[in-house]
C-alpha cells in the first residue's frame, strides 16, 4: 500500500511540474515590451565637474562641504593671492615708470623738432647768401649737413617715443595678466550642482590642475542604455522617453532622447539579455528635463538603476500612445515626505 501511495505522490508532483511548465509557456504574459516600444537597463547619471586651480598655490578657503547644493556663481574656494598682489603692486609701479618715460620721449621729440626748424632756417639763409656769393660753398655744405643731422635726430626721438609707448603697453599687459591670475584664484560654480567630494583643506598646497572639489552637475541628469540595431534606427533625437527607477517602480519619469549613437558597437557588459548580447548595439541617452530636476534637486540621486522606455516610429512616422503605466502622473518629481517629529 505504501508503495502505491509513494507512486501516486510522485505522479501528482510530476503532473504539477508539467502543468506549471505548460502555463508558463502558454499563458504567462511575455516579458517583451509592447509592440512599438523598446527599453533598456541603465543608471541615472550626471556628469562630474572637477574644481581645480589654474595655477599652483596654497588653498586659502573652501566655502562648501560635501553634500552642499550650489548655484551658478557661488564661491566654492579661494586660493592664497598674497604673492600675486605683491606682484601686482610692483607691476603698477612699472606701468607708472613706463608712462613717465613716454613723457620724457615726447619732450625729446619736441626738442629735436625745434633743432630741425632752426637748422632748416639757417640753411635757407645760407642758400640765399651763397647765391649772392656772400657765403662760401663750404659753409653752405655745413648748414645742409646740420639740417640732415637735425632730421635724423627728430626721427630717432620719434622712434624712441614709439618704443616707450610699446613699453607701457607691455607693462599694462603684465599687470592685466597678474590681475587675471588673482581673479582666477577665486573658484566659482558654473552650474547648479551638488558637492560630491571635498579633496583638499585650507592651507594645503595644490598643484596646477589639482582637484579641490568634485561636483555632480544637476543641470544634465540622464540615463544611458543600449538598443539593438533592429530598433535604434526607429528612434529620433527629441522623442519622448520614460524612466522607471527601481526605487520608484510605480512612477514614470518623463525624459527626452538627446543622443542616438551614429555608430554601432559591440554589446557592452551591462546588457543582460542573451538575445541582445548577440547583436550590435547603439548607445542611447535620454535626459530628464532640467526644470523637473530643479524642482527637486534635494531628491536627485545618481547611480540609481532603472529602465528607460522609448517609442519606435511607425512606417508613416507616427508614434504609438504611451500605455497608462508609463504616463507620468506629475510634471515634477514626487514631493518629499515630511520629516518625522523629533523624538519619534
Amino acid at each position: 500500500m505504501s508503495r502505491k501511495i509513494s507512486i501516486a505522490i510522485v505522479l501528482i508532483a510530476l503532473a504539477g511540474l508539467l502543468g506549471f511548465g505548460a502555463w508558463t509557456v502558454l499563458f504567462k504574459p511575455s516579458d517583451q515590451p509592447p509592440e512599438g516600444f523598446a527599453r533598456g537597463n541603465g543608471r541615472i547619471e550626471a556628469d562630474l565637474i572637477d574644481i581645480s586651480p589654474r595655477l599652483a598655490g596654497r588653498v586659502a578657503d573652501i566655502s562648501v562641504n560635501e553634500g552642499d547644493l550650489v548655484k551658478p556663481g557661488d564661491v566654492l574656494a579661494v586660493m592664497d593671492t598674497a604673492e600675486l598682489r605683491a606682484q601686482l603692486t610692483r607691476s603698477d609701479a612699472a606701468v607708472a615708470s613706463a608712462e613717465a618715460m613716454v613723457g620724457v620721449a615726447e619732450a625729446r621729440v619736441a626738442e629735436a623738432r625745434a633743432r630741425l626748424a632752426q637748422a632748416q632756417s639757417e640753411q635757407a639763409r645760407a642758400e640765399t647768401l651763397s647765391e649772392r656769393d656772400v657765403l662760401s660753398r663750404q659753409n653752405l655744405d655745413v648748414k645742409r649737413t646740420e639740417t640732415q643731422l637735425a632730421e635724423a635726430g627728430l626721427a630717432a626721438a620719434a622712434a624712441s617715443k614709439v618704443a616707450q609707448e610699446r613699453a607701457v603697453e607691455a607693462e599694462i599687459a603684465v599687470r592685466t595678466e597678474i590681475a587675471a591670475r588673482i581673479e582666477d584664484a577665486t573658484l566659482y560654480a558654473s552650474s547648479s550642482a551638488r558637492v560630491l567630494y571635498r579633496l583638499a583643506q585650507p592651507g594645503e598646497i595644490i598643484g596646477s590642475g589639482g582637484k579641490i572639489l568634485t561636483l555632480i552637475n544637476l543641470e544634465d541628469v540622464y540615463m544611458e542604455f543600449f538598443l539593438p540595431a533592429t530598433e535604434a534606427p526607429f528612434l529620433r533625437i527629441g522623442d519622448e522617453a520614460r524612466i522607471v527607477a527601481d526605487i520608484m517602480p510605480d512612477r514614470a519619469i518623463p525624459a527626452v532622447v538627446t543622443f542616438v549613437s551614429p555608430q554601432a558597437q559591440f554589446t557592452p557588459k551591462q546588457v543582460e539579455t542573451l538575445t541582445e548580447r548577440e547583436s550590435l548595439m547603439f548607445r542611447i541617452r535620454v535626459r530628464i528635463p532640467p526644470e523637473l530636476v530643479a524642482a527637486r534637486q534635494d531628491q536627485v540621486k545618481t547611480g540609481v538603476r532603472g529602465v528607460a522606455w522609448v517609442r519606435l516610429a511607425r512606417a508613416d512616422g507616427s508614434l504609438p500612445d504611451w500605455p497608462e503605466g508609463l504616463t507620468p502622473p506629475l510634471t515634477t518629481l514626487p514631493p518629499a515626505e515630511p520629516a518625522p517629529p523629533a523624538g519619534s
